[in-house]
């Protein structure tokens, strides 16, 4: 109606004041409503042709339908071709789903299976009536197998370094195929193109198969310079694209309708992972990675809107009309010059990270190839060092045969080394270490010492050195000179327990020692 709405309760009162013989200026003033309002639901009514009881049976959803709008004259009077349509119509649209179906093809099917059917345009006017949706809206309905939506959660998640307690943020990728409502979620450090590769790569090998197309947002990752007609694509994952015999579509700038359904999937994201996530604390990217693997399963398998789960949905309706995977997987390879410092160690700038290469390299100009899970350092060449990516700031990894002999040594030097050293030559002497170094400020302070203390052993032997350790315990004397004065001094070959002194050994004989008589 061009007025305003009134309720439906109203309209009900309006006809029944009608049937009971009131006229126009009656019904106006019992049921305060315009007179044209009342001339104008009135004439509604009769051309409709319903009686009193069929109007008060009716719900106020089906009363809002038949006064608020002008649906089709069938759908009133039960029309036998909308009444054997009507039965068709969930089969229709869930053959929709599949890909390369349409409406035109479903409609050609119903007009050969009926005598009596519509014609193409009234049968597609109640399909897309019967799944709600306008004819501009269909490309909503998704195909089987057709696309991939990718984007990045907006909160993130965090890993806590064990040693340092410092806490990093870290990027979660999303991905989701439309049709089945598959979700796919993993953990990286960045979105830097090679971590958003590896990341789609995973996803493709996580659904087994490559889709038509791959939907992303407008990420440095994926899009150069973002437009309305022709976007610029990055060079990198447009290559991937191409390895995978997939397109690659970005999404329209500032248009979050693009990519409502990974939206979702975010929103789901947040409740059911995150929540789980945010009660634990994780120091490495392996092991957030694993805790999410389990909640996603968890998120895939369970029953999807009273129905059938996500992964049997995907299983069923999508699996087999994915690309097979080519044999070799796309790995993005990137490279940085850098010059070996004085300490055996190139720094590598993306991460400001620090990385061991054989020590006859310092001083020289060296190749970094990375990707987002490996460090190759190569001269003219020749590759040097290879080790696992770590993306804590300022901090070293080291190969130990990366070093030179002394510094070999040196580096593994802690508490446990000198422990495992002692108890190699007995447990006296393991125990005397241990405590020669809490005796100092800092364990460090101790290393030079227990060093000279296993000097001592190889010069003097196991047997004398494990009885000289024993002594100085009883003494509570953790020194190095504790010690040595011991084997100096031949101390180590008393037994502690039976030892005495005798006068002789009270009163040394030595032409500077007085004698008794002096005192006379």
């Amino acid at each position: 109606m061009a007025n305003k709405p009134i309720s439906m309760q109203r309209i009900k009162q309006i006809i029944r004041y009608h049937h009971e013989g009131m006229g126009v200026k009656r019904i106006v003033m019992m049921s305060r409503t315009s007179k044209n309002t009342v001339k104008q639901y009135l004439s509604k009514y009769k051309e409709l042709g319903l009686s009193q009881a069929e109007i008060d049976a009716m719900d106020e959803y089906s009363l809002h339908r038949l006064f608020s709008a002008a649906p089709p004259k069938e759908l009133v009077t039960k029309d036998p071709r909308y009444l054997r349509l009507e039965v068709l119509l969930p089969d229709i649209v869930k053959a929709l789903r599949k890909r390369g179906m349409t409406i035109h093809k479903q409609w050609q099917l119903y007009a050969a299976s009926e005598v009596d059917h519509y014609q193409r345009s009234q049968f597609g006017d109640y399909v897309r009536q019967y799944i709600g949706q306008s004819k501009s809206s269909m490309l909503i309905e998704h195909k089987a197998g057709d696309m991939l939506y990718l984007d990045y959660t907006g909160d993130k998640l965090h890993l806590i370094d064990k040693e340092s307690g410092e806490v990093s943020d870290i990027e979660v990728f999303v991905g989701i195929l439309p049709h089945s409502q598959l979700i796919y979620v993993r953990a990286c450090h960045t979105q830097s193109t090679a971590d958003f590769i590896e990341c789609t790569r995973l996803c493709l090998e996580y659904i087994g198969g490559s889709p038509a197309a791959i939907v992303t947002d407008n990420l440095k990752a994926s899009v150069i310079k973002s437009s309305k007609y022709e976007p610029r694509l990055n060079q990198a994952f447009e290559s991937f694209g191409e390895h995978y015999s997939t397109a690659i579509l970005p999404c329209r700038a500032y248009k979050p309708k693009d990519k409502a359904l990974v939206e979702g999937a975010v929103n789901l994201v947040y409740q059911r992972i995150f929540t789980a996530i945010d009660e634990k604390e994780f120091s490495t990217l392996e092991d957030l990675n694993a805790a999410i693997a389990l909640l996603l399963d968890e998120l895939n398998l369970a029953s999807f809107k009273g129905e059938e789960s996500r992964r049997v949905r995907f299983e069923q309706d999508e699996k087999s009309l994915l690309k097979p995977l080519p044999a070799i997987a796309y790995e993005l390879h990137q490279s940085r010059s850098a010059t070996v410092m004085k300490n055996g160690h190139v720094n590598f700038s993306v991460d400001k990270h620090l990385y061991s290469v054989p020590y006859t390299y310092i001083g020289k100009k060296v190749r970094i190839v990375y990707t987002s899970s490996t460090i190759s350092i190569y001269y003219d060449y020749k590759p040097i060092a290879q080790h696992s990516r770590d993306y804590r700031k300022l901090r070293y990894t080291t190969e130990k045969d990366h070093l030179a002999s002394n510094h070999r040594f040196m580096s593994e030097w802690n508490p446990q080394f000198f422990i495992d050293k002692g108890k190699a030559i007995g447990e006296e002497v393991a125990i005397y270490l241990e405590k020669l170094m809490e005796s100092k400020a800092h364990p460090e302070q101790g290393y030079k010492a227990c060093l000279g203390v296993l000097n001592l052993a190889a010069k003097v032997g196991a047997e004398r050195i494990k009885k000289a350790c024993m002594r100085a315990h009883q003494y509570q004397n953790y020194t190095y000179w504790a010690i040595e004065d011991i084997l100096t001094k031949n101390l180590d070959q008393i037994d502690p327990e039976t030892e005495t002194l005798t006068d002789k050994q009270q009163t040394p004989e030595h032409q500077n020692i007085r004698g008794n008589g002096y005192y006379n």
